[in-house]
């Protein structure tokens, strides 16, 4: 590698902007992977009550909820909190409460449902069973909305798989093509290892080796380029004004993850070498 020094920095830095560029979908799929997760924890059904209910069958019916595995939060909403809250939220309209003589709005519980609850089929499930509670008169919840959000979050992910897949064989080609000029340089020196008797292994051992040392040089130096433009993008956030207090909900790829990332160019590295080396083999026959 260092005496095909400029081969070598060619291969390296090509590669780490290859890999850069699967960084950056990465970071992209990451942060709105998360911001579709805080949406759903933000999901919150609401549980209607029948108004004839006295007060012990309420604390029942709470008591059940609070029991339920699937919920992580209750909240209890009075019939006097609902006429209060519409008319907060609604002031232009609350005359057309007043001409009713009395307070049509129902009590209710807002339930928010624990993570492993927040896919569409688990919550339709949940309110389909809470709607058979006696004492229940409605379970409502935005279905389209739910529905809507798990179809981008899917599409985010075959986004994400496509385009890692395409960059990732650009990655395996440039190496490939690097160890191959490597393997022309010195097919004299090959020759002549053959000759003396070396071993196939021996002879491809170090090329092997050398692609994936390419691989993980050019990730690692992809993950610095990362870096360097994610904190340029948050001070360009924070400079603006107009995006203040965003920055801080973006996040950086997580150790593990930069870690798989490198663990990735090392081995596309070595699949570029392994290709090269089927090649070379196949043209020397």
């Amino acid at each position: 590698m260092w005496t095909n020094r400029a081969t070598t920095m060619v291969a390296i830095v090509t590669t780490a902007f290859t890999l850069a560029c699967v960084g950056v979908f990465l970071l992209l799929y990451v942060n709105l992977l998360a911001a579709a997760g805080w949406l759903q924890d933000d999901v919150k059904i609401m549980v209607y009550l029948d108004e004839r209910l006295v007060s012990d069958s309420v604390a029942e019916i709470e008591q059940q909820l609070r029991s339920d595995q699937a919920v992580a939060s209750l909240l209890f909403i009075s019939k006097e909190q609902a006429l209060g809250e519409f008319k907060a939220q609604f002031p232009s309209e609350s005359h057309l409460l007043e001409g009713l003589g009395q307070n049509p709005l129902p009590a209710s519980f807002v339930v928010a449902l624990s993570p492993p609850f927040h896919s569409p089929d688990a919550i339709y499930r949940w309110a389909e069973r809470v709607r058979q509670v006696a004492g229940v008169s409605k379970v409502d919840y935005n279905q389209d909305w739910i529905d809507a959000l798990a179809k981008v979050i899917h599409s985010i992910e075959l986004v994400a798989i496509g385009i890692g897949v395409i960059l990732s064989a650009a990655a395996v080609t440039i190496i490939a093509n690097t160890i191959r000029l490597t393997l022309f340089a010195r097919r004299d020196e090959i020759a002549i290892l053959r000759l003396i008797g070396a071993t196939t292994s021996f002879i491809h051992i170090p090329y092997l080796l050398e692609g994936a040392a390419l691989g993980a040089l050019g990730s690692a130096l992809s993950l610095v380029m990362l870096k360097f433009m994610y904190e340029l993008f948050r001070q360009q956030m924070r400079a603006t004004g107009r995006f203040a207090g965003l920055d801080n909900l973006i996040a950086f790829l997580s150790p593990s993850v930069c870690l798989a990332l490198i663990a990735l160019g090392m081995g596309l590295g070595f699949a570029g070498s392994l290709v090269s080396i089927r090649r070379f083999g196949e043209a020397k026959a």
